[in-house]
């Protein structure tokens, strides 16, 4: 997105020199890009042009005159490209976005680039307005360090219609993608729940060529915009458009009034884990940008909302544009709280609540010791890494554009800077006594169906089911209790869980009771990867209940679509380590011809039809009854404790609902209609 236009700025002090080279090798990947014709490559639309990527392996040199040889070529195809970003458009050095193509130039094509996962949407970041080259390509290092996603990145040196056009950072654009941003894209026609609830990319940035969605208050009066990212802007709907905004509104009052309640307050809307990483990483650099330019948000159908991925963190680590009179990034302050940023309220309130600045602090004084990615140490020592990796592509940098001078100088002002900040930020975010010693419920993840067998006439990922324990001797509070990451989704809503009794959550509650005879607990969203993946359960704020990384590989048993599912064998044993799990026999999917199960004769449910309210009379006290449309999604729960129960259904769209019944030794399911 072109944000806004200007006039090259007549001295740009780090102007090209242009100086001519002869370019034969590279420790690093060697893109040659070569547009039809030799067109000049605009900001749109995109042109054809035919690239090749020359690399030899990790720690292998890569030559020129390779380019005719298949064996060293990771990619060799059509491509279509243009110039992207905003301000860096007025650079002599262009910025380029392209997309991948088969060799004929039909289709699309997801490739993998060097060894990242596949996607036809990729980046030639010009490293715009950073004479150190370091700094974003640091800074999504340590995001993905952190354990959370964001744009895979590589050094290259780029060769555009013959002629050498200096470094580049080949990376991923951002985009709803199993391996990008993991959210499920919001459908165009959804306008109810579920289906209205995600998934969403959101973007605080200037809405000049898309459209501007909303905007927020800050705190120095001014206004923010909200862009849409996912949905694209000419496919939102007012209604999800009316849906994602009441998420940041509801987000903007709970931290206004410092609500940290786990059933209504801000745990309940946001992925606070994801947010106080965001936070870290921006304020670390001293983001002069973040949180009101280029700061995404996403969320996930039924999920809460997430910050990030970060982006565009050029002007960092006491780097601004000080040509133009701006000096932002200061190792002394709070970009949330600076009268020259002017992010969204909510990061201001966030932090000034007592819980979430508590773990804030808890996570910035783990990171921060050695050995964690946020080290000043470790920091220095990875800084000089890269700055080795791309130490002779900067003297052809230097010879080509003339924006370096002395790249020594630039290193060692980030360091400087760094070591500044560090201790700044330790004494300001002060104690976390409140948050260290959190105790957390004794729950614990002891079966996971993440691929059963095929059965007709349902499909595999609709048999899914994970079932959690509460290997304690009381009950447990399951309120605002949620998997983390993304990829599942599920959060429990306020309710309890007896001593030693279980929960199963499924993927689809209703195909589960057809198949088990017992109903489901409650059904989550997405589906488990069969492949492998983390399953992190954690409570309200964030901290981790239990966390199994499964895998159908090595060591662990094979329930990978082979007709079992996998058991923890011992509940107080290490659930992440393979051998404490068993494979279990799953039992066979027979169909009910009328959709159904035969309701007990022991449970009597009158009048059925209804037209306004119901009664059900069992022999024994009813401990649990909830209602569930035909999704298999829950709309009604109570527990009675008695044998009978009268419930009042005039808030229920007319037609075909299923009434779940458990007493201490039945259960049962019964059809009802509602006119």
């Amino acid at each position: 997105m072109k944000r806004f236009t200007l006039l090259l700025f007549a001295v740009w002090a780090m102007c090209c020199t242009t100086m001519a080279q002869t370019f034969t090798d590279s420790n690093l990947p060697i893109v040659l890009v070569d547009t039809d014709n030799d067109q000049t490559i605009p900001d749109e639309p995109k042109v054809w042009a035919d690239m090749k990527i020359i690399y030899r392996g990790e720690g292998e040199r890569n030559y020129l005159n390779d380019q005719n040889t298949d064996d060293y070529l990771d990619f060799d195809s059509r491509i279509k490209i243009e110039i992207r970003g905003s301000s860096s458009q007025e650079l002599p050095k262009k910025q380029y976005g392209f997309t991948t193509y088969t060799i004929d130039g039909s289709d699309k094509d997801n490739v993998s680039l060097l060894d990242m996962p596949k996607e036809n949407d990729w980046i030639l970041s010009g490293i715009a307005y950073d004479s150190s080259l370091i700094r974003d390509y640091l800074c999504y290092e340590l995001s993905r360090q952190l354990g959370n996603y964001a744009p895979r990145t590589r050094y290259c040196e780029l060769i555009l219609n013959g002629s050498y056009n200096g470094l580049y950072i080949l990376m991923e654009k951002i985009k709803a993608d199993d391996n990008r941003v993991d959210i499920d894209q919001i459908e165009e026609s959804a306008a109810t729940q579920p289906d209205l609830s995600g998934g969403y990319i959101t973007q605080a940035d200037r809405a000049d060529d898309d459209p501007l969605a909303w905007s927020m208050s800050t705190n120095t009066g001014q206004n923010v915009d909200y862009v849409h990212v996912v949905p694209k802007p000419e496919d939102a709907t007012n209604t999800q458009t009316s849906y994602i905004e009441s998420v940041f509104i509801q987000l903007a009052s709970t931290s206004r009034n410092q609500n940290s309640d786990k059933a209504d307050g801000y745990p309940s809307l946001i992925d606070i884990p994801s947010f106080i990483d965001f936070m870290l990483i921006n304020e670390l650099s001293s983001n002069s940008d973040t949180y009101q330019y280029s700061t995404y948000f996403h969320k996930d159908k039924m999920g809460k909302l997430r910050a990030g991925p970060i982006w565009d963190l050029n002007l960092t680590f006491d780097n601004d544009l000080r040509f133009w009179g701006l000096d932002r990034s200061k190792p002394d302050i709070w970009q949330f709280d600076n009268g020259d940023n002017v992010g969204s309220k909510f990061w201001l309130d966030l932090y000034e609540d007592d819980t979430y600045r508590c773990y804030l602090s808890k996570r910035w004084n783990e990171l921060t010791t050695p050995d964690q990615p946020l080290n000043e140490t470790r920091l220095n020592t990875r800084i000089d890494e890269i700055v080795a990796k791309i130490s002779e592509a900067t003297i052809r940098e230097e010879a080509r554009w003339g924006t370096i001078v002395d790249h020594d100088q630039h290193i060692t002002q980030i360091k400087d800077f760094l070591s500044e900040r560090i201790t700044w930020m330790t004494t300001e975010l002060g104690d976390y006594s409140a948050c260290a010693a959190v105790t957390t419920p004794p729950l614990v993840i002891t079966k996971i169906h993440y691929n059963p067998e095929d059965q007709d006439p349902v499909e595999s990922k609709e048999l899914e089911f994970i079932e959690i324990l509460n290997n304690g001797s009381t009950t447990v509070d399951l309120t605002g209790v949620y998997f983390g990451g993304t990829g599942l989704v599920y959060q429990f809503a306020e309710s309890t869980l007896a001593a030693g009794a279980t929960t199963t959550l499924a993927s689809n509650a209703s195909i589960y009771e057809q198949k088990y005879g017992s109903a489901a607990d409650d059904q989550y969203y997405r589906s488990l990867s069969n492949g492998g993946q983390r399953i992190q359960l954690l409570d309200a704020y964030g901290n981790t209940i239990d966390e199994v990384i499964y895998s159908d590989e090595g060591d662990w048993p094979d329930a990978d679509g082979s007709g079992y599912y996998l058991e923890l064998s011992d509940p107080n044993s290490d659930n992440n380590v393979a051998s404490n799990w068993i494979r279990t026999k799953d039992v066979d999917f027979v169909p009910l011809s009328t959709g159904e199960k035969k309701s007990s004769d022991k449970v009597l449910l009158y009048p059925n039809p209804s037209t306004g309210s119901i009664h059900v009379q069992a022999q024994e006290d009813i401990s649990e009854l909830h209602i569930t449309n035909l999704n298999g999604q829950v709309v009604f729960m109570m527990q009675p404790h008695s044998p009978s129960a009268t419930l009042t259904l005039t808030a229920l769209q007319p037609g075909v609902y299923f009434v779940h019944v458990r007493t201490a030794t039945n259960q049962s399911v019964t059809k009802m209609l509602t006119n």
